[in-house]
């Protein structure tokens, strides 16, 4: 198992198809303790009920808006008083937007830029002073195609924006906590089947989309778990300040 023994925190976890959910699971089966949070304290506790482990492992759950920094520290503060360590964080929290360049209004604007970005940064903030003092963790920050191309499939300028924010944090990050042990890095995922991109798709749309990607196919949330947690785990142990695309070829560069 490749975090046997380890602690997670995952931002953004509950929703039944979503990647936190996926990264949540693969890491609990590969012997991980796992903290769940979203906004729904009860989707996440839900969630966390389910995780391979169940009560023998201790996976804990909580209501987080990763907007505010009190909610991060506080998810902070209950994964120390249970666990006495922080391993991993996986910054899965993120919303997107379609509106065009010229529709873009303030509100969404902040709303995007919140989400995607300073909860990353808040969240970070929270678990760095135990990791330094472990000299030792991992935090993964989901960033998206859209930051490496100019626009994805369903965001516009705005959310191409902050997720391009996400990858110069991320690198940034990376070259800051190198010294005390801390790796972090980014997953740059392009249209993956889950329940937001989902409810937003029609087939016309898809089958566009899937002309476009040389495996013909979207990609499963299973699949950005997967890089989650060779980042997280030891087999990335001279990993940091990477984005790693999962995109079925769509976007080669």
């Amino acid at each position: 198992m490749l975090l046997k023994d380890r602690t997670a925190l995952i931002t953004g976890a509950a929703s039944p198809r979503g990647l936190g959910l996926a990264c949540a699971r693969l890491f609990a089966e590969h012997g991980a303790r796992v903290q769940i949070s979203d906004l729904s304290a009860e989707a996440a506790a839900a969630a966390a009920a389910g995780l391979p482990g169940g009560r023998e492992r201790g996976h804990l759950s909580a209501r987080c808006d990763v907007t505010k920094r009190a909610d991060c520290e506080a998810l902070v503060e209950q994964a120390l008083a249970a666990w006495g360590r922080i391993d991993v964080l996986v910054n899965i929290a993120g919303i997107t937007s379609p509106q065009r360049l010229m529709e873009v209004d303030d509100a969404t604007y902040e709303r995007i830029f919140d989400i995607n970005m300073r909860g990353t940064l808040y969240m970070t903030q929270a678990v760095v002073p135990q990791m330094r003092r472990q000299k030792a963790g991992s935090i993964v920050n989901l960033s998206s195609v859209s930051a490496q191309r100019g626009g994805g499939v369903f965001g516009g300028s705005h959310y191409s924006a902050a997720k391009a924010a996400v990858l110069g944090y991320t690198k940034a990050a990376a070259r800051e906590l190198g010294p005390d042990n801390i790796r972090v890095n980014a997953i740059c995922p392009s249209y993956i089947d889950t329940d937001i991109a989902g409810a937003l798709m029609t087939p016309e749309r898809l089958a566009q989309i899937v002309a476009g990607v040389p495996m013909g196919r979207p990609g499963h949330a299973h699949e950005v778990a997967g890089c989650a947690l060779f980042l997280a785990s030891d087999l990335a142990s001279y990993v940091t300040g990477s984005e790693i695309d999962i995109n079925g070829g769509s976007h080669i560069h």
